[in-house]
């Protein structure tokens, strides 16, 4: 019997009674705590050794909630606050250290070994195929937020790794804490193969993240049987919202799994689809000529944040649209940051009187700008505005049918310039326990089938690039798709763009909390140079 079973069964049973003894009169203590602050690693510093230097106590917390959930133990079981003793996080931190390392322990110069000879393209499929089997089974890690996504993953995605010969177990996690996991691990010495996480759902600050520490297992995303079906190429223009996760360039260390694009919706008994805005320069236009009639949602919220970050690249002082909006924050300089967003945030201030509240040409009013998505929609559906956003291109068709839109919703084409297209990926951690059958998991993934079934039961827009399909299979995909009401593949596929770098988008949105809402009376320069400083550059 390998160690990690037999952990499973006494050992645990007895860890388990003792740290929640430990824990509970720690919480006896102090009952009066009140929620545990989530934290994650800052990622200011590249080394790995300035993470292990930050793990606290509430670091402890988040390891011990996801080692223990895999022996039944729930968070409400643990009692921790903000505060424990020595004693508790000493013991917690043992008990974790020891499930974390025991459970699947693999030999780490193998494990490298193997990692090294596949990056290089000296592993044959079939022999990676064969080290999966041999493996076991693989820990796939993913928010659990979507009850549509877990049990597509149960019902679908199961059976086709299980059919390769591979076990799997989701885990369903926060991804911040699945991050501060790994970090944690290979702070601790937790090198290749004896880490905890197999495959993680990723994307953005969490990638940027890893990818700083160096946690990344490498660049395999182009040597897995189904890469032939995404755009990798740097000389494809499709391939550039696969090579950067919020201006992070990718490097093929993340397979892309899903995408959701950037939307305005009208209703077409109100705004002619053909005659809307399709840039931001004609929507400045409309709203001068319709008063009252648009608003968009408040940053942070990140629908507000996408509808600034369109803006920014459409009134690039350059022309060169994104481009500049993914390098990364202490190469761009705060100078040139302050130039590259002037233009855009001179636009909102100029469009604010014309907005839902607004004052209209005699004075800035008291515009109103939604807290959320849903109160945006909420505006809309009562006609109070003419236009709503969100991402997600077949929502307006999910929402026509559950009566949440009126049947003639449409969407549009907004900005022509370029839809921001978000990405989120499949990873490997460089200590994955089983990095053969995370392989072999991902790839399973990552098919024709796999996706088709994704956004056939649960209207997931596929991530492969259906132009590298055959035309039958990509008849498939184009029959199996909900409606887009207004738009077609082709016309969102030309115009998808990426994300701003994930540096960028905290002064961002600081900018605009100043300098849009408060209407401070400091200079845009000063307001920039603070929100600036703020990032810790």
């Amino acid at each position: 019997m390998r160690i990690g079973a037999a952990l499973r069964g006494d050992v645990a049973q007895q860890c388990r009674k003792r740290l929640l003894l430990v824990v509970r009169r720690d919480h006896d203590r102090r009952s009066h705590a009140k929620n545990l602050r989530r934290v994650r690693p800052a990622v200011k510093s590249p080394t790995v050794g300035s993470v292990a230097q930050r793990t606290d106590s509430r670091c402890i917390y988040k390891l011990l909630s996801l080692c223990l959930a895999r022996f039944g133990i729930g968070r409400w079981e643990v009692c921790v606050r903000r505060r424990v003793t020595g004693r508790a996080i000493a013991f917690g931190a043992l008990v974790a250290i020891a499930i974390v390392g025991c459970d699947r322990a693999a030999d780490p110069d193998a494990a490298s070994a193997f990692r090294d000879r596949f990056l290089a393209g000296e592993v044959e499929w079939d022999a990676v195929v064969e080290q999966a089997r041999s493996e076991g089974r693989v820990e796939f890690y993913h928010w659990g937020g979507s009850e549509a996504l877990n049990s597509w993953l149960e019902l679908i995605a199961r059976p086709a790794i299980e059919a390769i010969g591979i076990g799997v177990d989701f885990r369903r996690s926060d991804t911040r804490d699945v991050v501060d996991l790994i970090l944690s691990e290979i702070a601790s010495g937790r090198g290749p193969g004896s880490g905890s996480v197999d495959v993680v759902w990723i994307n953005g600050e969490n990638f940027r993240t890893l990818r700083m520490n160096d946690a990344l297992f490498g660049a395999f995303a182009d040597r897995l049987p189904s890469s032939a079906y995404f755009a990798f190429d740097p000389d494809d223009p499709a391939s550039s919202i696969n090579r950067f996760d919020f201006g992070t360039p990718t490097d093929l260390m993340e397979m892309p799994w899903a995408g959701f694009q950037f939307t305005l919706r009208v209703d077409a008994d109100r705004v002619d689809p053909a005659e809307a805005p399709a840039t931001f320069a004609a929507l400045e236009s409309w709203v001068r000529a319709n008063p009252g009639r648009f608003t968009y949602v408040a940053p942070p919220h990140y629908i507000g944040s996408t509808f600034i970050h369109a803006l920014l690249y459409e009134t690039n002082p350059d022309s060169t649209g994104y481009v500049p909006f993914l390098g990364d924050p202490q190469d761009l300089g705060v100078t040139e940051f302050a130039r590259l967003i002037g233009p855009g945030f001179e636009y909102l201030r100029r469009i604010e009187p014309y907005l839902l509240g607004g004052g209209g040409r005699s004075a800035r009013g008291a515009p109103i700008y939604p807290a959320s998505a849903a109160a945006l929609q909420a505006r809309f559906v009562a006609g109070e505005v003419d236009f709503d956003m969100e991402f997600g291109v077949y929502d307006v068709d999910r929402d026509i049918r559950s009566g949440r839109y009126p049947p003639t919703v449409r969407n549009i084409i907004f900005p022509e310039s370029g839809m921001i297209k978000d990405m989120s990926y499949l990873a490997i951690p460089r200590n994955a326990p089983a990095p053969a059958a995370a392989l072999v998991a991902i790839d399973a993934l990552s098919t024709p089938e796999s996706h088709l079934s994704k956004l056939v039961e649960i209207g997931f827009a596929p991530a492969i690039d259906l132009a590298r399909l055959d035309p039958e299979e990509r008849a498939r995909f184009l029959a199996a798709a909900p409606d887009l009401r207004g738009v077609t593949e082709e016309a969102l596929a030309m115009r998808a763009v990426p994300s701003v770098n994930a540096g960028l988008v905290d002064a961002i949105d600081a900018v605009w909390l100043e300098y849009i809402a408060e209407q401070s009376a400091r200079s845009f320069d000063e307001i920039v140079l603070d929100a600036w400083r703020n990032l810790g550059l």
